[in-house]
């Protein structure tokens, strides 16, 4: 008989876009992935309620899975053994300042019991492997590591955006991690005859007047991965300054769009190291810098752009959804002995 594994697939106001996606995309090829497993998906209720912490363990139960896998660390407080637990990283907890004072600690109480119950925590990149020992007390030996994997339409050809200058562009929320301001000056202060828009996704909610008058800041709204894919495709390069990242999503897509990848060290995922500029956190003036050598020098820029869409192309979801299956049979096996 094949193991069946519960999936909690709910898509909640609680997850990122990024969140959203690896519960789509896991949901949609975990049954080819592991054929030799049975995957019984559980996608409705939000979060923090009754549906949550009742309804949910209930219907769990009833279905006697051999193990249960919670995509996201918002799962009900108690939950039958076994279970395996997705926390992408620790970001709350890293930066607290800017986020709600209740925030820290539903972290600390709540997340750290799931993840203290839980046979094993996936995560994303091996530097969230530091943290979670550090804020939630998790062995390093009950961690695996699990990088995301890029979504197909990022794979294909698109058609580039093509604006009235060149331009940089940044893909993302407008959270105070992100470091946007450091994006801004790092613009900004490109040389006067350099022409160059800078595009952002998302809303216009910066609150400022930029200095540069040989180009303008573009707020895009929000993009469709399709749209998308050729915005990175135009791009002279996508800039990413953001202080730190589970895995950072629109980097691995920009390299598989061939668009060259200049980010903040500390954000870079360990598995894009190399096909990549960085510049250190906060490096307004190092970011910029960078930007210019990829401006000026086409050489460096097809050599970013070559070796990104080789990197990226390793890194798909039907590999994430193979490695974490591989995950499930450890446990099964495990809790079989």
């Amino acid at each position: 008989m094949r193991s069946r594994i519960a999936l909690d697939a709910r898509i909640t106001r609680q997850l990122s876009t990024g969140m959203q996606t690896y519960v789509r995309e896991l949901v949609a090829r975990l049954p080819s992935a592991a054929p030799d497993l049975e995957f019984v998906t559980f996608t409705g209720g939000g979060n923090f309620g009754w549906a949550e912490h009742v309804r949910l363990p209930l219907a769990v139960r009833a279905a006697a899975p051999a193990l249960t896998h919670f995509l996201s660390q918002y799962t009900p407080v108690l939950m039958p053994r076994p279970y395996v637990v997705t926390i992408h990283d620790l970001i709350h907890l890293l930066f607290p300042e800017n986020f709600k004072s209740k925030v820290g600690p539903y972290y600390r109480t709540v997340v750290r019991h799931i993840a203290g119950r839980a046979a094993r925590v996936i995560t994303d990149d091996v530097r969230t492997v530091a943290d979670l020992q550090r804020f939630l007390g998790v062995a390093p030996e009950r961690v695996r590591v699990v990088p995301l994997g890029v979504q197909d339409v990022f794979l294909q050809p698109a058609v580039p955006h093509r604006g009235p200058r060149p331009y940089f562009l940044y893909s993302g929320n407008h959270r105070e991690h992100k470091d946007l301001p450091t994006l801004f000056e790092a613009w900004e202060a490109l040389p006067e005859d350099i022409s160059a828009d800078l595009l952002i996704t998302g809303p216009h909610d910066f609150g400022r007047r930029f200095l540069r008058r040989n180009g303008e800041v573009i707020a895009l709204g929000n993009v469709p991965a399709g749209e998308l894919a050729g915005y990175y495709a135009g791009a002279v390069a996508l800039v990413h300054p953001a202080l730190r990242e589970g895995f950072g999503l629109p980097m691995l897509e920009a390299m598989a769009a061939g668009c060259p990848v200049i980010a903040c060290a500390d954000a870079l995922p360990s598995v894009l190291e190399g096909p990549a500029l960085t510049f250190p956190a906060h490096g307004a003036a190092e970011a910029s810098r960078a930007m210019q050598r990829v401006l000026a020098d086409q050489g460096l820029r097809m050599k970013l752009v070559n070796e990104g869409r080789a990197r990226a192309a390793e890194f798909t979801w039907d590999r994430c959804a193979r490695e974490t299956a591989s995950v499930y049979r450890e446990v099964v096996e495990e809790s079989t002995r």
